[in-house]
């Protein structure tokens, strides 16, 4: 996840998960693996979300302007957005039906 406290693209990171679960073991060959692709994919939704609500909307009267779009967007980015990979369908379509999946097959055991 990312910080700019100041509005800069000089960020913070902080720690995923999956970053701190690859630091607390293994080799330093898979920290260093599971680092790159936290921080490569950081790098691309932060580029994404300059891109796409930032600057092409703008120039914005507020923070709380600013504040609130960002709430809009992420909700889309995890909710609504359409994505191939899954079958053309949002995110939260996905991970209902796999919950559903997972249920019948609990059940069926």
């Amino acid at each position: 996840m990312l910080y700019c406290g100041d509005g800069s693209d000089r960020c913070s990171r902080r720690i995923s998960p999956s970053t701190a679960s690859a630091r607390s073991g293994g080799s330093s060959a898979a920290k260093q693996h599971c680092d790159s692709y936290d921080y490569a994919l950081a790098e691309t939704v932060d580029g994404l979300f300059k891109t796409e609500l930032i600057r092409r909307p703008g120039p914005w009267r507020s923070m709380d302007a600013v504040a609130f779009a960002t709430l809009e967007w992420v909700d889309w980015f995890n909710n609504r957005r359409i994505l191939q990979p899954i079958g053309n369908i949002p995110p939260a379509e996905a991970e209902e039906r796999y919950f559903a999946q997972q249920e019948e097959i609990a059940l069926a055991a």
